[in-house]
């Protein structure tokens, strides 16, 4: 009997790719969109997003080429409550969310699973430029970085749990060229070989965060003081959500030389902020840690234990956004299953409600959310 695959289709070349590469690896494949906000049919001639009209009738026209049934799965509910009130609450409280990592978490490998259960499927397929292998030594998953360095999303997916991994096909993630995506697109004549990656956060649509959290809320976010590290008063702010740590621009202040975001004061209602040089640190504290596998995973937590013991010290790189660069850290474990990340050097900008990932070369250890600088 053929194993049975679902597809998450966003309309864009990558996941076409993705489906078309299992269909010739000969698995029974079934093709399907999620429906996750309201508007969305509304995006239809905006570029660099995904979850359109037109996205939706990209992935129903791949389905229908490739010969596989395609379906629209209704998670807008979801979504809400998981990912878009989340990312609302976090800029409420000062932080900076990725909702990209949440989506992947709650819609494309929590809602889609039990979809893919639902519908006797042996894995879920997304157009993700990631690896997966299984490590016989430690008896666990790994996830690894794609191939290709410049498109890898390991980042977004660190949440993923070996139940997941065992159950998940990443069919790009050997591919080292993104040309030589949109080239296999081409050779099965699908009609989105070449549109543009997606980029925005998605619900999200032609404004900006601050004011979709405005628009959301029905709030209005009082101004107050921008004050430098030494409480004098600078000028006036807009509101603290429309600010994030390391912002430089569109502060609108002249002052006589560059400042940043170095934080935000709740309480206060502030805005501090500091010179270049003030904007580095050398140490943060994750929560909600997701260990995924370590050199040594079998002494530090034993084969079928999910996380080390606490005071565990692991030499990692450590990257805290999903642009940085990675640099050099030492990871240790705290009470809690919290995780506190020293960096050999200081970095720039680090930032509550971000995600920090470790790595171990091309094999990520794990990841959590960012609470403490």
């Amino acid at each position: 009997m053929k194993k049975k695959a679902l597809i998450a289709m966003s309309g864009g070349v990558d996941s076409s790719v993705a489906a078309a590469m299992m269909a010739e690896m000969g698995y029974d494949c079934i093709g399907c969109t999620m429906k996750l906000y309201e508007g969305a049919e509304d995006d239809t001639d905006r570029k660099g997003t995904c979850c359109s009209l037109n996205d939706t009738s990209d992935a129903r026209a791949v389905a229908y080429r490739l010969g596989m049934p395609y379906y629209v799965f209704n998670f807008q509910d979801e979504f809400r409550s998981k990912v878009i009130d989340k990312f609302v609450d976090e800029y409420e409280n000062g932080r900076t969310p990725n909702p990209c990592i949440d989506c992947n978490r709650y819609m494309k490998f929590g809602k889609l699973f039990i979809r893919a259960e639902e519908l006797g499927c042996d894995t879920v397929v997304t157009g993700h430029y990631a690896r997966i292998r299984y490590d016989e030594k430690s008896g666990r998953w790994q996830l690894l970085r794609s191939a290709n360095r410049e498109k890898d999303q390991t980042y977004v997916l660190y949440a993923m749990t070996q139940e997941q991994l065992a159950h998940t096909c990443f069919p790009l993630g050997e591919f080292e060229d993104k040309e030589k995506v949109r080239e296999t697109a081409e050779r099965y004549g699908f009609r989105n070989a070449q549109k543009p990656d997606s980029q925005d956060i998605c619900f999200v649509r032609n404004q900006s965060y601050a004011d979709y959290i405005r628009e959301k809320t029905g709030k209005d976010y009082p101004p107050g003081n921008f004050v430098d590290e030494e409480g004098h008063v600078l000028g006036e702010h807009r509101g603290l959500i429309r600010y994030t740590i390391g912002q430089r621009k569109g502060l609108g202040l002249a002052l006589p030389q560059p400042m940043f975001v170095k934080r935000k004061d709740m309480e206060r209602n502030e805005v501090v902020l500091t010179l270049h040089d003030g904007l580095f640190s050398d140490r943060l504290v994750a929560e909600d840690f997701n260990w995924i596998w370590a050199e040594n995973w079998q002494q530090i937590a034993g084969k079928d234990t999910d996380a080390p013991e606490t005071g565990t010290q692991l030499e990692v790189t450590a990257k805290p956004r999903y642009r940085a660069e990675e640099a050099p850290a030492t990871a240790r474990v705290l009470d809690g299953g919290k995780v506190e990340i020293l960096f050999h050097e200081p970095q720039r900008a680090l930032t509550t409600g971000q995600a920090v990932v470790l790595y171990s070369g091309d094999i990520m250890v794990g990841g959590g959310t960012i609470t403490e600088v």
